[in-house]
């Protein structure tokens, strides 16, 4: 080898070894954080109407191949005993993914409106503020529903808001839930869902990848929920954080696939 090309190539060494390379994107795995293990409950708490918290009444949230199912198979009269499953730490401004999929199982006597219906809360009380006999927590929900009869519009990734209000289109919207522009699923489909969630300023729902509904300025305020705490029902209050609940109020479901990142690897807030 000629001298000069024999220096230029350990230059060319050297310099690679110094990194002096173009890198590939780096994936940001690492921001997303697992909620559930596909094991067991750990980091979970139930809350159940008329139970204590803590107190997984007949076993209504349980594991199920890999996926936390709601299940009703230990109960007799439903008894508007409307249930929710908490993550054991708030948050404020996150993206929430998750999977869900109806099953078959419906308690006949549970309200007809909750056949084929779930639901994600968020911006949540605290699991150990809910009074034993109050039915809803504090929270806005991210509605979950499937087709009830062929043919009939039933959108999912809807917005409902025991005790709070939110702004849609400008104004405080007096409506319990608000529709969102999804297309209507079969029961038995799994559905991907996800909440990009700004604080106490804009939130979007999304239904397999699409935005579907988006509002803002979630707070304290309307009704639906009741025998709560006053103190905690201070309305016109902004919701700025708050749990996560996985709902059971009478139809079964699974959840799977949940994970989260927060605000500080969220993209830049869109108001469309």
């Amino acid at each position: 080898m000629p001298i000069l090309s024999f220096i230029l190539y350990f230059l060319t060494l050297g310099i690679a070894s110094l990194g002096f390379h173009k890198e590939e994107p780096r994936q940001a795995t690492s921001d997303w954080q697992v909620l559930f293990n596909g094991k067991d409950l750990k980091g979970w708490t139930p809350k159940i109407h008329h139970h204590e918290v803590g107190d997984n009444y007949a076993n209504t949230f349980r594991i199920q191949d890999g996926a936390i199912a709601v299940n009703y198979d230990g109960y007799g009269e439903f008894e508007n005993r409307f249930g929710h499953l908490f993550y054991e730490k708030p948050f404020s401004s996150f993206h929430l993914v998750w999977e869900y999929r109806f099953t078959e199982q419906f308690v006949p006597t549970a309200p007809s409106y909750t056949y084929r219906n779930s639901g994600v809360m968020f911006h949540s009380q605290a699991p150990e503020s809910i009074l034993k006999e109050q039915d809803w927590p504090i929270s806005v929900e991210y509605q979950m529903l499937a087709r009830e009869k062929e043919g009939e519009a039933r959108p999912t990734g809807n917005m409902c808001s025991p005790g709070t209000d939110i702004v849609y289109q400008g104004k405080i919207d007096p409506r319990h839930c608000i529709d969102s522009a999804s297309p209507t699923f079969a029961w038995d489909a799994w559905v991907k869902a996800e909440l990009i969630v700004y604080g106490d300023s804009i939130v979007h729902h999304l239904v397999n990848g699409d935005t579907v509904l988006t509002y803002s300025f979630p707070q304290v305020g309307g009704g639906v929920a009741n025998r709560y705490d006053p103190k905690l029902k201070v309305d016109g209050k902004p919701l700025r954080s708050g749990y996560i609940g996985l709902q059971s109020e009478g139809q079964g479901v699974l959840f799977r696939a949940l994970k989260i990142r927060e605000s500080s690897n969220l993209p830049a807030p869109s108001t469309s």
